[in-house]
């Protein structure tokens, strides 16, 4: 007999190294499988009754939960003002906004009618609280503008909603667990950013931006439903018990009542995530379309872009000459169906540069340069030209009138007083002097001088009777002269 399984084992060596393969192939499997266990496994760590009265102690709004809440508002609404990132970030540790939350998705895990009530009574006093100190901060501070800070918390995507979902899920694990992991809960708290929403919307409604008010507060609800969502999925999970009414009748009616009121708040749950959802494919596959088909296109220059998902439109800005069978082109691209399933029904707005190209506009800058050179070397030699003359004149001036001071010792240097007249009087818009011939009987002659001035038409009489007198003295004394004339001219 021995002999024979001995036969057996040496005919067939292949079948038996097979056989310990596969055994140890299971061992190791196995051995990964409860690796996975304890590593994952986090139900033998869970205390159900401190969890369920840690949760129930965080619902209560009243005393110093409020004034923490309002302090918090504060604060958050002053980092949303400052555009700090580190401001906000402190307002969140200190809310108190996330125990409600938690209250109402244990209360459906748990069927708790009573924790559900009071649970939102609480959040919606808190919603209100927050709303209205908001309110008065950014309606009564005087430096209050749009910011990034601001801005990026009024159009929620599909991250927010992830964002919400894992951090709800983060805490819930964090509360389930014998102790608190405090970093676990701040960290959340961070993430979901319950509080600086409503401060958002408390903005949008001190400035009558409704589309920032509903914005924030859109985004405001989708954190709560996901994290109270969260919060269901691990309670319902870990298998806490539900809650004991005093017969079957009351029970079963506080089933039903939790069933319907949590079916009616996650069906609009899951349309806004699959909405939100659908936002994020079209706004990925537009800038994809933007990055791909036109900025990578080395003849296409874009200046600015937009879109319009209401209308399905994208505006297209060019700083170059546009052809109508680029445009196609462009059409065609945006309607590929294997590239941009998403943009099914989008339509372009193109606007082009009424420009030639790029290359009639660098040209004609250079030829206006050039010529604004050239026209910059015809004014200077005007100008020198002007100066050389301007020189001559004087030079000419001094000459006449040292042949007038050699001739006539009387005759004084007539450019040099007009100059100083019209520096003493300004409104002196003309001067002029000569020795004038004069008879009274028409048989002696005299020679009388006169000086003509002509005065600036917007001056009045009265005011210009006194200057003349002022003038006349001056220029006696100037001239060397007994007697002078004026005349005035118009």
């Amino acid at each position: 007999m021995e002999e024979n399984i001995h036969k057996n084992e040496t005919q067939n060596p292949g079948e038996n190294s097979r056989a310990n393969l596969q055994k140890d192939a299971k061992g190791f499997l196995e051995s990964i499988n409860t690796y996975l266990k304890e590593l994952l496994d986090f139900r033998e760590d869970t205390d159900h009754e401190a969890t369920i009265e840690a949760i129930k102690a965080d619902i209560p709004f009243k005393g110093a939960t409020a004034w923490i809440l309002i302090f918090a508002v504060f604060v958050a609404s002053i980092g949303l003002n400052a555009n700090s990132t580190a401001v906000v970030i402190g307002a969140m540790l200190i809310s108190p906004l996330m125990g409600p939350i938690l209250g109402i998705g244990m209360s459906f895990a748990l069927n708790d009618i009573d924790t559900f009530k009071k649970s939102l009574v609480n959040l919606g006093t808190m919603i209100v609280l927050s709303l209205f100190a908001s309110f008065l901060f950014f309606y009564f501070f005087p430096l209050s503008e749009d910011n990034s800070e601001l801005l990026g918390r009024v159009s929620p995507d599909i991250r927010d909603v992830l964002i919400a979902f894992f951090g709800g899920l983060a805490l819930m694990v964090a509360r389930t667990k014998k102790g608190t992991i405090a970093s676990v809960i701040f960290g959340v708290a961070i993430a979901t950013a319950l509080m600086p929403p409503l401060c958002t919307a408390g903005y949008g409604l001190a400035k009558g931006n409704w589309q920032y008010f509903f914005g924030a507060l859109y985004l405001f609800t989708i954190n709560t439903i996901f994290i109270a969502l969260a919060t269901f999925i691990v309670l319902k999970l870990l298998r806490f018990p539900m809650h004991k009414y005093a017969n079957a009748a009351k029970r079963k009616r506080y089933a039903t009542i939790a069933t319907v009121i949590g079916v009616a708040v996650m069906i609009p749950a899951i349309f806004t995530f699959i909405r939100v959802f659908n936002e994020n494919q079209v706004n990925t596959q537009i800038n994809g379309f933007i990055n791909n088909e036109i900025r990578s296109n080395k003849y296409l220059q874009l200046i600015d872009w937009d879109k319009d998902l209401d209308r399905k439109e994208i505006s297209l800005n060019f700083f170059n000459e546009i052809t109508e069978a680029t445009e196609n082109d462009l059409n065609n691209e945006l309607n590929d169906l294997k590239e941009y399933p998403n943009l099914v029904g989008f339509n372009l707005r193109i606007k082009g540069s009424d420009t030639k190209s790029f290359a009639l506009i660098t040209t004609a800058y250079k030829e206006k340069r050039e010529e604004l050179q050239e026209s910059k070397n015809i004014i200077a030699g005007l100008q020198k030209q002007i100066a050389d003359l301007q020189n001559t004149i004087t030079t000419l001036n001094q000459r006449i009138e040292q042949d007038a001071l050699n001739k006539n010792q009387k005759v004084v240097a007539f450019s040099r007083i007009a100059k100083d007249a019209k520096i003493r009087y300004v409104d002196i818009q003309e001067i002029g002097f000569a020795s004038v011939l004069s008879s009274k009987d028409f048989i002696k002659i005299d020679t009388i001088p006169m000086a003509t001035i002509r005065w600036n038409l917007k001056l009045p009489d009265s005011i210009i009777a006194p200057k003349e007198r002022e003038l006349r003295t001056w220029l006696q004394k100037e001239m060397g002269l007994d007697t002078l004339f004026i005349r005035r001219e118009k």
